[in-house]
């Protein structure tokens, strides 16, 4: 009687330590920082928690089958990119990932050399409002007080620049603010504490920096060619000469040609940077992290001239003889 009443009370003690450790394994956080999900459509429970468990979102994948099964939510896993919370539990996890309709979470590519109207563009055919985030980007001051890599930027300036080029993601909640904020944090964390030391040491402004990474953006994709163009434009401004950077004149017309014409390079801007010597009034695209460190780490070199052929190859120029001769063999 007694060796069965032992049994009993192991049986008993092992089904609380299982039900105990189970729930714990439900319960507790993954002390993982908020992060992105992506579940491809046709993934299976198994392919689901092996992958979770291999980035460590879960600590248990007979926990997380389980708690699916119990629920006879197998079936019910949704496709689809999700926001995750910090130090999520597997409990909050299936009941994220099984309730939400397929579209709520999606993602929005913003690659680099963007501008605002073309941001505000990819917006409108993601469900959110590009004339909303146009007029929320428009007054620069209004972000100031928020984030100090802001504090340089003259008051009259707009957003564009600050937008950092990524993939975000966004469900049916997430407001124009919501958004705009992710992309000045995501500034914020890509400025790191060494860059803004070397802008402080080589006696630059943020704002400065980002307007002439904004115009190397969108004059190459290369970032070799990024380093090297960089001189040449921080040569030209310390002798006062004129940038005579076609993106400036394409920023104004909105063409993306190779090779302006004679007529859009007489058109009468601020921006316009073969008329006026120096940096445009702000930035002319949302730059990447590579042209922000290009205006800071350039690759010297003995060249003041350069183009683009239609191929995308950048030919360089010591004079501007040189650099003619280039221009009639390269793009005439």
């Amino acid at each position: 009687m007694k060796t069965w009443r032992r049994i009993f009370f192991f049986i008993v003690l092992l089904g609380i330590i299982l039900i105990g450790g189970f729930a714990y394994g439900l319960f507790s956080g993954n002390d993982k920082a908020a992060q992105n999900l992506v579940i491809s459509s046709g993934q299976g429970v198994n392919q689901v928690s092996a992958d979770l468990k291999a980035v460590g979102l879960i600590k248990s994948k007979l926990v997380f089958e389980t708690w699916l099964w119990l629920l006879h939510s197998e079936n019910r896993v949704v496709a689809g990119a999700y926001n995750l919370p910090a130090d999520i539990s597997i409990y909050r996890l299936v009941n994220l990932i099984t309730s939400l309709p397929v579209n709520q979470q999606q993602s929005i590519l913003l690659p680099e050399g963007l501008d605002r109207q073309m941001i505000a563009d990819i917006l409108d055919k993601k469900g959110l409002s590009g004339d909303d985030f146009l007029s929320v980007t428009k007054k620069i001051a209004d972000w100031q007080l928020a984030y100090d890599f802001l504090a340089d930027a003259p008051k009259n300036a707009t957003l564009e620049g600050y937008i950092f080029p990524d993939t975000y993601f966004v469900d049916n909640y997430t407001t124009i603010i919501d958004f705009i904020d992710k992309t000045l944090n995501n500034f914020d964390k890509k400025l790191t504490a060494g860059l803004r030391q070397e802008i402080k040491n080589q006696r630059k402004t943020i704002f400065a920096v980002v307007t002439l990474a904004s115009i190397i953006e969108r004059e190459v994709p290369n970032d070799q060619d990024k380093k090297m163009i960089a001189d040449i434009f921080l040569k030209r401004l310390k002798i006062g000469m004129a940038l005579q950077s076609d993106a400036t004149i394409n920023f104004i017309t909105g063409k993306g040609l190779v090779q302006p014409t004679a007529k859009d390079l007489a058109v009468d801007s601020p921006y316009n940077t073969y008329k006026n010597p120096g940096l445009p009034p702000g930035p002319i695209s949302n730059p990447g992290i590579k042209s922000i460190e290009a205006v800071l780490y350039p690759t010297d070199n003995p060249y003041y001239y350069f183009l683009t052929t239609k191929e995308g190859k950048v030919i360089y120029s010591k004079t501007y003889q040189e650099h003619l001769k280039n221009k009639a063999k390269y793009l005439d």
